[in-house]
């Protein structure tokens, strides 16, 4: 396989190839860099035809912060905290993914009550990101109460966390060894008064946003990528699950307990703006279900099996493993040399391989379906720019 690289530059100046009957003249505009919504600041570089899409060149760089790198000067523990600041709003699950190759690599030992705290609190930040998504999602069409409606229900979870974890956004809860601090008297109790409050919210979800003729016109048949085009761009998360691929790291390689709850993946039949919507509105309801299923049985034992100020040293070699966040599959590469302190470490995000599927559904659709693709992609540009 062969792989022109050209730079962006070339890409603007290049001879126009429009093929519009009424021999129109291509010409390029900037959408962004801004911070539209909560995705982070971005850049894509349009070349239209009137007003259809012939290329999308997203350009990043602009909140590069050198994590992986500051991630070779301190030691694994220290690392954990820089994650949560990819994708914030998947922070407890990036905690996760630093955390499990650590313990696989140096053999550390969890135990079942470690593994359900884990397991619920990346269930409800699973329904905490697509809250606000949905909410985003809602203001990106022009339409502002879903972005009310997500915020005042995310709150709750926010509560939550606060009171366990010390921190709503950018949390460093899990860690090698278990997790920083057990779970606070009140979390049961708030963790089921929350369920019992969401699952009544959602068809006032389902009547505002689902169930309207407007968004259904602006969503269906929009944006289409097929199942081979998502594989062969490494789309993970709803992303792929809405263009028809069953992929779900909980059910293909379960961690944590999620052998042990039944939940059903959520898939889409099109791969459009409106199957992405539908696949994480289903996956809300499918962490409730897990979350239900575990809440009542969390066992007994200790939340930390390492001493707090113990050194973690790793074996020589190359360490993987991978978690499945809001947004998909977060990969860590671990490069060890035996000391306390990562040799090499790089993180493949999901943000990064989902952003770039921009240009396959974009190509050849409206600019004015454009701002409607990329919110259903649903990106945290800090996740790329690493």
């Amino acid at each position: 396989m062969s792989v022109h690289v050209s730079t962006l530059q070339a890409r603007i100046t290049g001879e126009s190839t429009a093929s519009s009957p009424l021999s129109t003249e291509e010409y390029f505009v900037n959408m962004g860099p801004q911070h539209p919504s909560t995705h982070g600041v971005l850049r894509l570089v349009l070349r239209l035809d009137g007003e259809t899409v012939r290329e999308v060149v997203p350009v990043l760089g602009y909140i590069h912060r050198g994590i992986e790198k500051m991630g070779e000067h301190g030691n694994y523990r220290q690392f954990v905290h820089l994650v949560d600041r990819m994708d914030y709003l998947s922070a407890l699950a990036n905690n996760w993914a630093v955390t499990m190759v650590v313990e696989k690599a140096a053999k550390m030992e969890t135990n079942d009550r470690i593994q359900a705290i884990r397991t619920l609190v990346c269930e409800l930040q699973r329904i905490q990101s697509h809250q606000l998504w949905w909410g985003v999602f809602g203001m990106d069409l022009g339409g502002f109460t879903p972005f009310f409606y997500g915020l005042r229900d995310r709150e709750q979870i926010c509560d939550i966390f606060e009171k366990t974890i010390g921190a709503r956004l950018t949390m460093n809860y899990i860690q090698p060894g278990g997790v920083m601090f057990d779970i606070h008297p009140d979390f049961v109790k708030d963790v089921k008064a929350f369920l019992t409050y969401f699952k009544s919210k959602m068809p006032e979800y389902d009547a505002l946003m689902t169930e309207n003729v407007i968004i259904q016109e602006r969503l269906r048949g929009i944006g289409k990528l097929s199942a081979e085009r998502a594989i062969a761009l490494g789309a993970t998360g709803p992303v792929l699950r809405a263009s028809g691929v069953a992929h779900d790291l909980r059910k293909s390689e379960p961690y944590g307990l999620y052998s042990q709850v039944d939940f059903d993946v959520p898939v889409g039949t099109v791969g459009d703006c409106w199957d992405r919507y539908w696949v994480r509105m289903e996956e809300m309801r499918q962490s409730v279900r897990i979350v239900e299923q575990l809440i009542d049985n969390i066992p007994e034992g200790k939340t930390f099996l390492v001493k707090p100020a113990a050194k973690i040293k790793v074996p020589a070699g190359v360490h993987y493993s991978h978690v499945e966040t809001a947004r998909g599959v977060l990969g860590v590469l671990l490069v060890s040399n035996g000391k306390d302190a990562p040799y090499r470490i790089h993180c493949r995000t999901p943000n990064f391989n989902n952003l770039w599927c921009i240009g396959e559904m974009a190509t050849g659709g409206r600019i004015g379906d454009l701002v409607a693709m990329l919110s259903s992609i649903d990106i945290v540009v800090p996740d790329i720019d690493r």
